[in-house]
């Protein structure tokens, strides 16, 4: 594929493609959009031949020349491990007939993080880009193109583009220029101020809690807490994602992104959270335990957070998908919106029609939650 002297083209793994080339383009700001996060998830086979995740990431460049702009793409053949459920869109468009697998996913593989999507040298190239990826689907009769988790600056790009943009809710944590915990817990109301404090005490009660960065964390780490995430990977969705080479390559690569926060009972690892660290946010990503200690969900995975948030000077904690409870944790409901592209008309003016209603009902939860907070009202 061209266009006025621009050339498209897909490859087979972000691999392929210099690291350096590759962060030329994603930056620092998101975790997962690095190189060693996209080629962690290859290398480990977590993404790749049988897992229903091929790699096809996209490329808009000079002939011959360095990248311009990318696009982490997926082939997918199935929507697990997506976070933005299209299993009823699947389902319909089969049911007349027709197959919605393949479809092009673009998306950081197994991470329902806000993030871009479109990796620019300049904004120029963004049109070409998505350009490319709605041929692509044209040339090999895929479906669809979802673009998932888009960062707010990218949103209106796909949608001048002719993308319908879906929304959904998350639950983020916003520091305030807190300088501690106890000061954020001051913009409580008092009775959940004192509901916190009762899940913290009885949490950090029972066990010895550490944080782990960089080359603190080994590969006994690793071992606990792959345990940890096999036990919640298969409760959640029958199998884990990721393979377990994928945290020793995710710790070698980029393990001054990652936070491990490890529960100890009687000096044996019963609990664990991975995070990943950006500049101005943290993002919680995984969980598990052997041990059912009352409150140590809460507190691994959303104090826990937040404190180091506040330690780190970052802005916000965005402590993954779904999950009502976390409001009552002092998470907040934000907006996250993904954005779709149906090759068939008739397919895609009843996805149009669904978006519409479906829309009018998110809004309605998200003004419903937004009342919900436990902040002190006046």
């Amino acid at each position: 594929m061209s266009d006025g002297g621009l050339a498209a083209r897909i490859a087979g793994s972000v691999g392929a493609f210099d690291a350096a080339d590759w962060n030329a383009l994603s930056g620092t700001d998101n975790p997962f959009m690095r190189h060693e996060f996209l080629t962690a998830m290859e290398d480990s086979g977590s993404v790749g031949a049988g897992t229903g995740w091929q790699p096809a990431p996209l490329i808009v460049s000079e002939e011959d020349g360095p990248p311009l702009a990318a696009m982490p793409a997926y082939l997918k053949s199935h929507s697990q491990g997506e976070y933005v459920f299209d299993h009823s869109w699947a389902d319909a468009f089969e049911r007349a007939g027709g197959d919605y697998y393949p479809k092009l996913l673009i998306a950081a593989p197994f991470t329902p993080a806000t993030g871009p999507r479109l990796l620019l040298s300049d904004e120029t190239y963004a049109r070409p880009l998505i350009a490319a990826a709605e041929q692509l689907c044209l040339q090999n009769g895929f479906s669809s193109a979802h673009a998932t988790f888009l960062e707010p600056g990218q949103q209106a790009i796909f949608e001048d583009a002719g993308w319908m943009l879906r929304k959904d809710i998350q639950f983020h944590w916003r520091n305030r220029g807190f300088g501690d915990f106890d000061e954020f817990l001051g913009t409580l109301a008092s009775r959940k101020r004192k509901d916190l404090r009762k899940e913290r005490s009885a949490a950090q009660a029972e066990v010895e809690i550490v944080r782990l960065r960089g080359d603190d964390i080994r590969a006994e780490h690793w071992d606990a807490f792959w345990v940890f995430y096999q036990d919640t990977g298969a409760r959640k969705w029958g199998r884990p994602y990721l393979t377990r080479e994928a945290f020793d390559l995710l710790g070698e690569r980029m393990g001054d992104a990652i936070l491990l926060v490890l529960a100890y009972q009687d000096g044996e690892a019963v609990a664990g959270a991975l995070n990943f660290i950006g500049p101005d946010t943290l993002y919680g990503r995984y969980w598990g335990c052997t041990r059912d200690i009352r409150f140590l969900h809460f507190e691994l995975c959303y104090y826990q957070a937040i404190d180091a948030a506040i330690e780190l000077g970052l802005d916000r904690v965005e402590a993954g998908a779904q999950g009502g409870h976390k409001l009552a944790r002092g998470y907040e409901p934000v907006e996250t919106v993904s954005a779709h592209w149906i090759a068939d008309p008739g397919f895609r003016s009843a996805i149009e029609d669904f978006l519409e209603r479906e829309r009018a009902g998110v809004a309605s939860d998200r003004n419903y939650l937004s009342t919900r907070t436990p902040f002190r009202k006046g």
